[in-house]
């Protein structure tokens, strides 16, 4: 079955079904998962019920040799979400993290090892076959904003910077590009950005964040002032609820309308 967690995640989101741990549908139920284990197979990788029925949904339709971009497309309907949600490309990508000399898959990395450090390396499988797809760069040539959000720099923003052809369509659209800094108070809210930054060499800062993405970013919005040459907006960028999220994507929106290229 094909999961595609970054797009399903910024799917359940938009569909405000996201459960309270960030990840999977509000109020899923378990019974594949449980039935799984009782077989005495594996079942690390724990998808809920109406999760795996999105997965399901997509997977049908590449078997069908539909592209990975309409599958994706079939699972955003199904959650009655409006607004297009794109994988960065119809090829296939595998993020391997080495870890004591073995490459690990970055969910058996994260899941199945419990994210250890040091990082030796990021391995980004596949990415110099693939290529954006056309949607994709539409997109960025008719925006009005490019958004970066503040996801890990290195294994969710990374891989798609790495495809050939995103950074040279970022530096080329017409629209501002900003960028929204991971950290607060010079710290991740969650997961393993701080292990991933520094592995890459990335400062722990509003800073740093502006210097990785130099190439491509008009401007940063941060909890603290940038001292990287770039334009910056600095505000409270904590989302602990709704109304919070919506003033920062506000924020971050008007931002970039008075930046111009």
């Amino acid at each position: 079955m094909h999961v595609s967690p970054d797009p399903d995640l910024i799917t359940y989101w938009l569909a405000d079904e996201i459960d309270e741990r960030g990840y999977g549908l509000r109020g899923d139920s378990w019974r594949v998962m449980s039935a799984l284990e009782a077989a005495g197979r594996p079942a690390w990788f724990r998808l809920g019920d109406r999760d795996l029925a999105m997965c399901l949904i997509r997977t049908e339709l590449l078997r069908a040799g539909r592209r990975l971009t309409e599958a994706h497309a079939a699972v955003v309907e199904a959650l009655g979400v409006r607004a297009r949600v794109l994988p960065m490309s119809d090829e296939r990508v595998a993020t391997r993290v080495v870890v004591a000399g073995r490459p690990l898959p970055f969910q058996e990395y994260m899941i199945v090892e419990g994210a250890p450090t040091p990082i030796e390396a990021v391995e980004l499988d596949g990415v110099d076959r693939a290529r954006p797809t056309d949607d994709v760069l539409a997109a960025l040539a008719e925006a009005d904003a490019v958004v970066i959000g503040p996801s890990n720099p290195v294994i969710s923003i990374g891989p798609v910077l790495a495809l050939p052809g995103v950074r040279e369509a970022l530096a080329g659209a017409r629209a501002p590009v900003v960028a929204v800094s991971p950290f607060v108070g010079g710290r991740s809210v969650k997961g393993p950005t701080e292990a991933f930054s520094a592995h890459a060499g990335i400062d722990r800062s509003a800073t740093g964040i502006a210097r990785f993405y130099a190439d491509v970013i008009d401007g940063v919005v941060a909890d603290e002032e940038v001292a990287a040459g770039v334009a910056a907006l600095v505000t409270d960028t904590m989302m602990e609820t709704p109304a919070a999220s919506r003033r920062l994507a506000t924020d971050a929106l008007e931002f970039a309308a008075s930046l111009r290229r």
